[in-house]
């Protein structure tokens, strides 16, 4: 399993701060956590940066087990 992290608008979204799932593709995460938490949390999605073990990564990157992902909203400010 791999942990993803939700922050701010994406935690609101989901109604948790974390989860496990199944490693898959960056894409393919996205996917399934907007099918998972419905309508809100996809529309949350489109605007998130995710990083992967800290790294930013793009939808055709791998998650593998044991991978953590953080799903991080716009943040106003500096």
């Amino acid at each position: 399993m791999s942990t993803v992290r939700y922050f701010a608008a994406a935690a609101e979204a989901a109604g948790r701060e974390q989860e496990t799932v199944t490693p898959a593709s960056v894409g393919e995460l996205r996917a399934a956590l907007a099918e998972r938490h419905g309508e809100q949390l996809a529309r949350v999605l489109q605007r998130c940066s995710v990083l992967v073990n800290g790294v930013r990564s793009e939808d055709d990157a791998r998650v593998a087990e044991g991978d953590v992902v953080d799903v991080l909203p716009p943040f106003a400010g500096g």
